[in-house]
C-alpha cells in the first residue's frame, strides 16, 4: 500500500458516529482517505469517545500510520423554553416576547434562560431563531426581558436555538460540561482541542491554560465577533476551522464566500493549519453521489489551499460515510492534478523573509521547483520546521520526520505532510539526512539516486530553529554506511 501514501496534499477530516463507530468502518474510512477523525463532544456520552479514541488508536497501531484525533467541544448552547402548545407561527410585523420567566411560552411571548443576553443587548439589535429562519428585531429591553417585532417569520417551537449575531455576548467560550469534556479528552490522549463560540483572543488563552500543553487549540471561526477578532485570535490559537453552520446564520450568506477566502489565506500566511468546514457533501447523508455544487463548494476550498476539508453529518451519521470520504479523496486529487491549481495556489503565497528558518523553507521550495527534487524532508521534534515546509505549499511532497508520536499525530492536519515517526531521536544533522533519505526510498517517495531536500534545526528539539538544509542522494549504499562528517 506504499505505506498508505496519499496521492494529494490537502487533508480529510471525518467526524465519528453512529455510522462510523467500529474499529472496521474506522480502519475503511481511513483506506478511503480520512487523516484526521473529528470526535463531535456535542453527542455521545463520554464512554462513547474513548471507545472511538481506542478503536482509533488500535487502527493506527494495525496500519503503522500516525492518525490525529481533533475533540471538538460543545460551547455554550443558546436555545429558547418550551411552549404550552405549540408549535406557533409568527407573523411579520407580530410583537413578541423574550423572558426570564421559566413558564411555558405562547403565540406572544417564551423563556429565554439567558440572562447574560438581555445584558448585552440594545435596542435595534437582532435576534435569529431555528437556525435564522425567524428573525426579531429588538423594540426595547431590560436585565430581564426583551420586546421585539418579527421581521421575518415562522415556526418556532420548544428548546430552538438563538442567535445573536450583532453583539458580543459576555459568555466564556467554555461551560461547564465543556471544562469536565475538555480534561477528558485531554486525559485519553487527543491531539487537538476545537474550540466553540470563540469570541475573543482571551477565550483561546482560557483553553491553552486548561489544556497544559497536552493538545493543540484549533479555533472554530462561527460568530461575527471573531471574524472582527480575527488576527488576535489567529495569533492566540494552533488552527483554525471555518465553521461556516452558525456563521452562515449570524452573518448574511452572500457575505460568506469573501470571509472563507479571507480567513484561509491569512492562515496560511503566518503557517497554522485551516479547515473548511460544514454542508461540504450534505447531499451524501442520504444519497450515494453529491450534487455538482457541493463538488464545486469543496474544490473552491482545495484551491484556497486550506489544509484540510471536513465532513460532518456525512461521515457520522450518513448512509454513504466511505463513498463521502472517496469523493473528497477523488475531488482533490483531480483539483490538485489542475495546472490553474498551482498558478493559483503560487499567486496567493505570501513571502516571509523575516528569519533565517524563513529563509530556510522558501529555499527548499526554490530549490524543488527548479531541480529534479522527488520530495522535502524536515526532521522536527516539536513540528515548527515542518509547518514551514507546509506554509510554503511546494510542488512536491514533504516528508515529516519525527521520533515523536504525538508530533506526527497533530501534524497529520497539515498540508502535504507525510508524517513518519523514526525509531529514535538524533543528534546530528548527518543522522538526520541518513533516517529522512532511508523514508524517502522505503516510502517510494524517491528511487535509488533521485534526490531530495533535507531541512532541519540544530540544534535539535528547540522550537524556531529551522537553520540547515542539504540536497541529499537516495543512494543505497550511503543511506545504510551514513555519510561522511557534517
Amino acid at each position: 500500500m506504499d505505506h498508505l501514501r496519499r496521492q494529494r496534499s490537502v487533508k480529510i477530516v471525518a467526524t465519528l458516529g453512529p455510522a462510523s463507530n467500529s474499529r472496521d468502518m474506522i480502519r475503511k474510512l481511513y483506506l478511503a482517505g480520512a487523516d484526521v477523525f473529528r470526535l463531535n463532544m456535542s453527542h455521545g456520552t463520554q464512554d462513547d469517545i474513548a471507545w472511538r479514541h481506542k478503536q482509533i488508536r488500535a487502527v493506527e497501531a494495525e496500519l503503522n500510520r500516525p492518525i490525529g484525533i481533533l475533540a471538538d467541544l460543545q460551547g455554550p448552547k443558546l436555545r429558547c423554553g418550551v411552549f404550552a402548545d405549540g408549535p406557533y407561527t409568527l407573523e411579520e410585523g407580530a410583537p413578541f416576547r423574550f423572558d426570564l420567566e421559566e413558564v411555558e411560552g405562547d403565540q406572544t411571548r417564551v423563556c429565554l434562560p439567558h440572562p447574560e443576553i438581555f445584558e448585552a443587548l440594545e435596542e435595534g439589535s437582532t435576534l435569529l431563531v431555528n437556525d435564522g429562519k425567524i428573525q426579531l428585531r429588538v423594540t426595547d429591553c431590560s436585565p430581564n426581558h426583551a420586546n421585539t417585532e418579527v421581521v421575518v417569520g415562522g415556526e418556532i417551537s420548544n428548546r430552538k436555538g438563538v442567535n445573536v449575531p450583532d453583539v458580543v455576548l459576555p459568555l466564556a467560550a467554555l461551560s461547564r460540561k465543556d471544562r469536565k469534556d475538555l480534561e477528558f479528552v485531554c486525559e485519553l490522549g487527543v491531539d487537538w482541542l476545537a474550540l466553540s463560540f470563540v469570541q475573543r483572543a482571551a477565550d483561546v488563552a482560557e483553553a491553552r491554560e486548561l489544556a497544559r500543553g497536552r493538545a493543540a487549540i484549533l479555533s472554530k471561526i462561527e460568530k461575527p465577533a471573531a471574524v472582527d477578532a480575527y488576527d488576535e485570535i489567529l495569533a492566540a490559537s494552533d488552527g483554525i476551522m471555518v465553521a461556516r453552520g452558525d456563521l452562515g446564520v449570524e452573518l448574511p450568506v452572500q457575505a460568506l464566500p469573501p470571509i472563507q477566502k479571507k480567513l484561509v489565506r491569512q492562515a496560511r500566511a503566518v503557517g497554522k493549519p485551516v479547515i473548511v468546514a460544514t454542508q461540504m457533501l450534505e447531499s451524501m447523508i442520504t444519497a450515494p453521489v453529491p450534487t455538482r455544487a457541493e463538488v464545486s463548494d469543496v474544490a473552491t476550498a482545495i484551491y484556497e489551499g486550506a489544509d484540510a476539508v471536513m465532513l460532518s453529518a456525512e461521515s457520522a451519521a450518513g448512509d454513504y460515510p466511505i463513498q463521502a470520504v472517496r469523493t473528497m479523496d477523488n475531488v482533490a486529487r483531480s483539483v490538485e492534478s489542475d495546472d490553474i491549481y498551482t498558478q493559483v495556489i503560487t499567486a496567493s503565497r505570501t513571502p516571509h523573509r523575516e528569519s533565517v528558518a524563513d529563509a530556510i523553507s522558501a529555499a527548499a521550495r526554490e530549490i524543488a521547483e527548479t531541480a529534479n527534487i522527488k520530495a522535502i524532508a524536515c526532521f522536527s521534534h516539536t513540528g515548527t520546521t515542518a509547518l514551514l515546509a507546509s506554509r510554503e505549499r511546494p510542488v512536491v511532497p514533504i516528508l515529516a520526520l519525527t521520533p515523536f508520536h504525538e508530533t506526527a499525530r497533530r501534524l497529520a492536519l497539515s498540508w502535504g505532510l507525510h508524517c513518519t515517526v523514526v525509531e529514535q531521536p538524533v543528534g546530528r544533522f548527518k543522522e538526520a539526512v541518513v533516517s529522512a533519505a532511508r523514508v524517502a526510498r522505503d516510502h517510494t517517495f524517491a528511487l535509488e539516486n533521485e534526490m531530495i531536500v533535507v531541512m532541519a534545526g540544530v540544534p535539535f528539539n528547540t522550537p524556531g530553529s529551522t537553520n540547515i538544509l542539504r540536497v541529499a542522494v537516495c543512494n543505497e549504499k550511503a543511506i545504510y554506511e551514513g555519510w561522511g562528517e557534517d
